[in-house]
């Protein structure tokens, strides 16, 4: 059901050049870690462009300039819970635009070739791509780090020709 804005909505969400990919899933799913994973990752090879963190566990969804946009919340701002670690104060991007939802699920709930069509509506008039990852799979930050590119590059996921 579509939410109003602003609003805070539990995920982590990392962004690439100004474009922001909002990752879903229940507590302790591997958000936090997940996101770490691509901050590290790049820029490289196939990612021209380095990622950086928006929020950590709670983000916040608002409008601007008739775009949906991701900020972190005042009080975790540049904060990210590194399990093992602790909390760790990191530069970040204070916003970005909205662009790809990734729902972490199980190994066997994702589709080999998912629609590239694929979108999930945030709030009432934003309806974004959306991906489905598994955070067992070694591959899933250069996943999300691909798709998130792709779609600031292309306005959309692959598609199959």
């Amino acid at each position: 059901m579509p939410i109003e804005l602003p609003v805070r909505v539990h995920a982590t969400t990392i962004a690439i050049a100004g474009c922001a990919a909002i990752i879903r899933g229940a507590s302790g799913a591997g958000k936090s870690d997940l996101a770490l994973r691509c901050l590290m990752l790049a820029p490289n090879s196939l990612v021209d462009q380095p990622a950086h963190l928006v929020a950590d566990d709670y983000t916040e969804l608002f409008l601007q300039d008739e775009a949906l946009f991701a900020r972190a919340p005042e009080q975790i701002s540049r904060l990210l819970e590194v399990r093992g670690l602790g909390i760790v104060d990191l530069e970040t991007t204070c916003e970005a635009e909205v662009v790809l939802v990734v729902d972490l699920v199980d190994a066997a709930d994702l589709s080999r070739l998912p629609d590239p069509s694929s979108k999930v509506l945030l709030v009432e008039g934003f309806s974004v791509a959306a991906l489905r990852l598994s955070i067992s799979e070694p591959s899933a930050p250069a996943k999300l780090l691909l798709a998130l590119d792709y779609v600031r590059r292309n306005g959309r996921l692959p598609a199959l020709r």
